[in-house]
């Protein structure tokens, strides 16, 4: 229990989701490059993260979380690309997949699932799909959808795993769903993106170019900074939500959703010492938080729609 950020007691949900959180580990000098489960820095992160991403799917399902070991960002970013993707192959993935797989035996119960997940925890999650679900196949067809997050999903990528489909529109099930937000004045490189990925619209659910105005966002989060950037909540508890905030246009030569409606040179978009001005990544499930929780709960219903045996 000890490893579990999240465990859900009662009576069970008719859906699943796993959820993996970005990276919340930073190691001090002389610290290793991959940290330990129970890191007391990642797990306080986790937290935050796990509220401002994995809340958007609390309306309709049970969310379960585990501790993994990370990969701390800066010393990871210092490498090759292909250093980096051997790094988060070892631990991170190794728990990622021991995890999921106790996820399946104890807690799924055989129910359709979501998996989701964040920076780190979505190249987990992409790991996952491509070593764990070919291998089982009765388990990928319970797949609602797979939301990796601020990660590239990229065209070698799905050729090197047939079985995998990414979303073409906002109903499909059994298929992987992915963005990363910049700003529309980034000029130099993107730390968190990989060359020709691909993505979707998260107010539209098309990857189509065509912009989607801040005014058709179902809503963003209001973020708490006395929190470390939690949800602000409403006096009966639910999630304070913001209107016409951010906008959403697909730009494909350069793989990324473009947000041009916010200032990316003031906070918290903009922080000295954080994320190139103008990359959006802590803010890929917030800015578009309500548009998620309603795409999530469209596709958990058109899968039961089409699969009458649950």
């Amino acid at each position: 229990r000890a490893h579990w950020l999240s465990l859900p007691t009662g009576a069970p949900k008719r859906v699943a989701v796993f959820y993996l959180y970005p990276t919340e580990y930073v190691a001090q000098a002389g610290d290793p490059i991959i940290g330990p489960v129970n890191d007391p820095t990642m797990m306080a992160g986790a937290q935050v993260a796990f509220e401002r991403q994995a809340w958007a799917f609390r309306t309709f399902a049970d969310i379960y979380a585990p501790y993994f070991r990370q990969a701390d960002s800066a010393m990871r970013a210092a490498m090759p690309q292909k250093e980096q993707d051997k790094v988060v192959a070892g631990a991170p993935t190794v728990d990622g997949i021991a995890a999921f797989e106790y996820f399946i035996k104890h807690y799924d119960h055989g129910r359709p699932f979501i998996l989701a997940g964040h920076s780190i925890g979505s190249n987990v999650m992409a790991n996952l799909l491509a070593q764990y679900m070919k291998g089982h196949p009765g388990v990928y067809k319970r797949m609602i959808a797979a939301y990796v997050v601020g990660y590239s999903i990229t065209p070698h990528y799905l050729a090197q795993n047939p079985i995998l489909k990414f979303a073409k529109g906002p109903d499909g099930t059994g298929v992987i769903v992915s963005w990363n937000t910049e700003a529309a004045t980034v000029d130099g490189t993107n730390p968190v993106i990989l060359p020709k990925g691909i993505a979707i619209n998260p107010i539209t659910w098309t990857r189509g170019q065509t912009v989607a105005s801040a005014a058709q966002n179902l809503g963003s989060i209001e973020l708490n900074p006395a929190t470390g950037g939690t949800p602000m909540l409403n006096p009966n508890g639910s999630i304070r939500r913001v209107l016409n905030l951010a906008d959403a246009g697909v730009n494909k030569t350069k793989g990324v959703v473009i947000c041009s409606t916010i200032d990316p040179t003031q906070p918290p978009y903009f922080r000295p010492g954080g994320f190139p001005q103008g990359v959006l990544h802590t803010f890929d499930y917030p800015f578009y938080f309500f548009d998620v929780r309603a795409n999530a709960h469209a596709r958990v219903e058109h899968f039961f729609a089409s699969h009458k045996g649950f």
